[in-house]
């Protein structure tokens, strides 16, 4: 890429995009909008807080094309008050000099004050978000409330259709909402991976299944184990380990599971860096997702990425996007543990079938690639062209 000269960068107008963390694929998303952007805006990345409790990333690596700062280094968000995340993000918003500004996190009430602060100020703010009307059981009070927190905002940067559908209810005109969030650098994990995606790279019969996520109650993961097990009984001895990769609270309980239904076969990886998450990606059969709630699912991306087949529940986001029933995967019911254990017996067993699946995530990977991110900032902002592109 290209960059301009120091003079000229710092002359150039600011977009700045703030998350609570920053993970690897938040950098992806900010240097693929400062190539987007190049020679016509700067590009500022803002974390509010160095660490997150429930994620533990490895501080963000060198930023390539953007400016990127903490607002709180060396805190974590879980140990900082409200007033003290606003405070310190109002003040890196103005050194940042931004006059455009994509927030996320729009329940908390200081992403709230900061929105406002920022419009009242002539700023021009989006929201970025992947939540949708189906994640939970909604209340109509509750959603009134939630509206109002929408005002500040210009538009939105949305994930998939339920996320645009779920903010049109909200208030947001449909027009100044733009798909492309929830989007990975493809090239990054390929590159970390250290491998061919499927169905190149490890042979057939090496390959098992893995689940990615967090050890909390909406990943359904003990449906995961129920069918698992019910997988085994058909397998018997040539049944496929699976690889679980995470941790959080309920990691004692899931690992009771296991010892109760003496599920040998099942290992537990631990929380992996994006190096280790792409290398087991490319030694796996397929990636299974069950989630209860799911507002999109960015490994399904990663999966993806390294050409795998995917096991998704019908609550999981990314499959509005990036899952096509039959064609590079499956999709069932979060409540169906038979459907979940005859996918995994049937990619298990038949190659042909997991070929045939494997070549369509190939196909569809590029739909959760970080250029959708850029080419969606640069419609929103109204960069000429844009949408033409």
């Amino acid at each position: 890429m290209s960059e301009a000269s120091p003079s000229l960068a710092k002359a150039l107008p600011a977009v700045a995009f703030v998350w609570g963390q920053f993970a690897p694929y938040h950098r992806d998303r900010c240097e693929a909008a400062a190539a987007r952007l190049a020679g016509r805006y700067r590009v500022c990345g803002i974390e509010i807080a160095s660490r997150n409790e429930l994620y533990d990333w490895a501080p963000s690596a060198a930023a390539d094309g953007f400016a990127f700062s903490t607002a709180l280094p060396g805190r974590s968000w879980q140990e900082t008050s409200r007033r003290d995340r606003l405070a310190a993000l109002t003040v890196e918003l103005r050194h940042s000099g931004a006059d455009i500004v994509f927030l996320c996190h729009f329940d908390q009430p200081e992403i709230f004050l900061t929105a406002l602060w920022l419009r009242l100020r002539g700023k021009r703010v989006f929201i970025m978000q992947d939540s949708k009307f189906d994640d939970r059981p909604r209340q109509l009070w509750r959603e009134l409330i939630k509206a109002f927190l929408y005002l500040p905002y210009h538009g939105a940067l949305a994930s998939g259709a339920r996320t645009k559908d779920y903010l049109r209810l909200l208030g947001l005109r449909a027009q100044r909402i733009v798909l492309g969030y929830d989007t990975v650098s493809v090239a990054r994990i390929r590159r970390l991976a250290g491998a061919p995606p499927a169905p190149a790279g490890a042979p057939f019969a090496a390959r098992h299944f893995t689940a990615v996520a967090r050890f909390v109650e909406k990943k359904n993961l003990p449906l995961l184990l129920a069918a698992y097990d019910l997988y085994r009984q058909t397998a018997g001895a040539s049944a496929r380990d699976l690889v679980l990769v995470g941790g959080g609270p309920l990691e004692a309980a899931l690992r009771a599971e296991v010892a109760r239904r003496d599920l040998a076969g099942v290992r537990f990886a631990g929380f992996l860096q994006e190096e280790g998450v792409a290398q087991g990606l490319a030694q796996s059969l397929a990636l299974i997702l069950p989630s209860r709630e799911e507002q999109w699912g960015l490994v399904v991306n990663e999966a993806l990425a390294m050409g795998l087949p995917v096991l998704v529940s019908e609550n999981v986001g990314a499959r509005d996007t990036l899952v096509r029933q039959g064609v590079n995967g499956y999709v069932f019911e979060a409540d169906n543990v038979e459907g979940l254990a005859g996918g995994m017996v049937r990619l298990a067993t038949d190659e042909a079938e997991w070929r045939r699946l494997s070549e369509g995530s190939n196909a569809l990977a590029e739909r959760g690639d970080v250029a959708h991110f850029a080419q969606a900032v640069a419609e929103l902002i109204g960069l000429p062209g844009a949408e033409a592109a």
